[in-house]
């Protein structure tokens, strides 16, 4: 191994132990609550189904008390971290009692103040994941630009990132898998339009298959991926146009695979050759209570979501002022109409998939300019991911983007393009919370840190010409 090779592996495993130790940290001293706060009794119930039937199922939506009776199997949530929490509930005792009693609270049979909340395993393997993104965003950087100080750069801003979500990195919930699945998927993916090598597109394939069984939404990510892997190896790299089709195959198949082991899945024990089912429906009936948004709402949205500002200017904790409804457990607040909305039509109807044609098509022909209109403060919103250090990160993006379109360095704009595609499919189908949009902290720290390392770099050529003396005349 290269003396170079070495140091690389050592620099990348201090920045992965540094930052795994500040972050278990973090994360582990956030406030202890119980395990049915937020979405967190969604994936205990999953996982405790799991771990008692051995079955994937819809969790609370299942319809029966799956303490007393076995659920039947599910296809509204993906499989992944279901799976991780169960293996938790088998590796601790602990904590699969403190889910067990979540569980059995939730369903009425007793009292959630006599539940422990014990979480422990969950927020170190939260923190693991976390601190192998990281890794991973910083490593991409180093990939993309080649420039000294751009991998710890880019990974002190990622972690600066990051610990700005430490609460949000606390609970039983998806956030951590997923910024660790598509962090991995992104690298490799770079990885593979530079070197034009099929194993890595296969790799990759397979990366963006468990990403979508982690959270189905992302399977817009497919041809987003695909097709900026066509243009960039057809357009920059320069490749056979047969050559180039055949890496996107090559890609496109490992994805295939696992997507129709699931489906296939779904058809043998759910009896329907879907991927998911209602969570389409279910997403988009509740982002359609945001179309009712004033124009004050609309004009405030923006300095109420900016990280900083919206804690002077408005009360985004306790809803007391005229934003109240942009929070999530007032009354009357976006996300309770909109749930309200659902809930009246599952009473109604009993499935949504049936019926959401139909009410999207009324909702776009009555109000599609204000749903596009809507959208906007909802990606603003969402896009200011890393909370308060986002407030740096995000210009100094906009400005590596800025240079990388006048310095025709396109890989930067490649790499960012998924994750803003992310960010406006929820601005369009989901909501304003920016916990959907945590992959964006890869891109905004890679752009970041290039910023920063051609200013640093710069520095000793400055100060080496104002020592030389000016020429004799």
């Amino acid at each position: 191994m290269t003396r170079s090779g070495t140091t690389s592996i050592v620099v990348k495993s201090s920045l992965f132990a540094v930052t795994l130790t500040i972050l278990a940290t973090l994360i582990v001293a956030q406030p202890t609550r119980t395990l049915q706060d937020f979405d967190q009794p969604f994936y205990v119930t999953l996982a405790y189904d799991l771990d008692r039937y051995g079955v994937f199922t819809n969790g609370p939506f299942s319809g029966v008390d799956d303490t007393v009776t076995a659920p039947s199997a599910g296809m509204f949530f993906g499989p992944i971290y279901p799976a991780f929490v169960a293996a938790a509930m088998r590796l601790s005792p602990r904590f699969a009692a403190a889910a067990r009693c979540s569980v059995e609270a939730n369903n009425g049979q007793r009292d959630i103040s006599t539940c422990d909340p014990y979480d422990l395993p969950m927020r170190l393997l939260n923190a693991l994941l976390l601190a192998l993104a990281i890794v991973a965003v910083a490593s991409t950087a180093e990939m993309i630009f080649r420039q000294r100080l751009i991998f710890p750069l880019a990974g002190a801003c990622v972690l600066a990132a990051v610990t700005s979500e430490a609460a949000s990195f606390s609970y039983i919930m998806t956030e951590s898998t997923i910024f660790a699945i598509y962090g991995v998927l992104m690298l490799i993916t770079v990885l593979a339009w530079r070197s034009g090598r099929a194993a890595h597109f296969i790799v990759s394939g397979f990366l963006l298959g468990l990403l979508c069984l982690t959270k189905p939404s992302y399977i817009i990510l497919f041809p987003v991926v695909a097709g900026l892997g066509f243009v960039y190896l057809n357009w920059f790299v320069k490749l056979r146009r047969q050559r180039t089709l055949c890496l996107i195959v090559a890609f496109t198949l490992p994805f295939a695979c696992v997507i129709a082991a699931w489906v296939m899945r779904n058809a043998s024990s759910v009896g329907k050759a879907g991927f998911t089912e209602e969570y389409g429906a279910v997403v988009l009936i509740e982002r359609f209570a945001y179309n009712n948004m004033t124009v004050r709402e609309f004009l405030q949205a923006f300095p109420y979501c900016t990280p900083g500002l919206g804690e002077i200017l408005f009360d985004p904790v306790y809803g007391t002022d005229s934003m109240h409804r942009f929070t999530y457990h007032t009354t009357g607040s976006f996300f309770h109409l909109g749930r309200a909305r659902r809930d009246q039509l599952v009473a109604q109807y009993g499935r949504l998939d049936p019926l959401i044609l139909g009410i999207s098509s009324d909702e776009m022909r009555a109000k599609w300019w204000r749903h596009l209109l809507v959208s906007i403060p909802l990606a603003w919103c969402g896009l200011w991911a890393g909370w308060i250090a986002s407030l740096i990160l995000v210009p100094l993006f906009i400005w590596a983007c800025l240079r990388a379109v006048q310095t025709w360095q396109p890989l930067l704009l490649f790499y960012a393009a998924p994750a803003v595609a992310m960010l406006g499919l929820d601005a369009l189908i989901g909501n304003h919370y920016t916990r959907y949009n945590l992959i964006l902290m890869g891109p905004y720290a890679v752009g970041a840190a290039w910023v920063m390392s051609k200013r640093l770099a710069s520095f000793p050529d400055t100060h080496c010409r104002e020592q030389v003396p000016a020429s004799a005349p």
